[in-house]
């Protein structure tokens, strides 16, 4: 599933990294917590997320998570959205609870990271 398909999915807007919209996310991943992310988190998944710190991108970037989706229409400081476009990040955000967003994804085929 593409960055794109996810977007569409959960109605999402991109705060930046549309140049990354192509890129394949294999798994999705949602926590606020992230020390669980840590833990079960993989490469090219989907981190939805409802956490509004830049240490969500530090953590997402040592999974090799390139996508990040705020969650109930939390919208990125300046300061992330610049370390997300310094870092090579797609960011979104959408209106949707993290329950809702990640319900839709995984009908839709997205695996859960635990799964994959």
């Amino acid at each position: 599933m593409t960055i794109t398909e996810i977007a569409a999915l959960i109605k999402a807007e991109f705060c930046c990294g549309e140049d990354l919209a192509h890129n394949d996310i294999n798994t999705g991943c949602a926590s606020d917590l992230m020390s669980d992310v840590l833990a079960y988190g993989k490469e090219n998944a989907v981190l939805l997320t409802g956490l509004m710190n830049p240490q969500v991108i530090r953590t997402a970037e040592m999974m090799d998570i390139f996508c990040i989706v705020f969650v109930r229409g939390k919208k990125p400081s300046e300061d992330m959205i610049n370390l997300a476009i310094e870092r090579s990040f797609a960011l979104l955000r959408t209106e949707h609870s993290m329950f809702a967003a990640c319900g839709i994804l995984h009908n839709a085929g997205l695996l859960d990271y635990i799964q994959a």
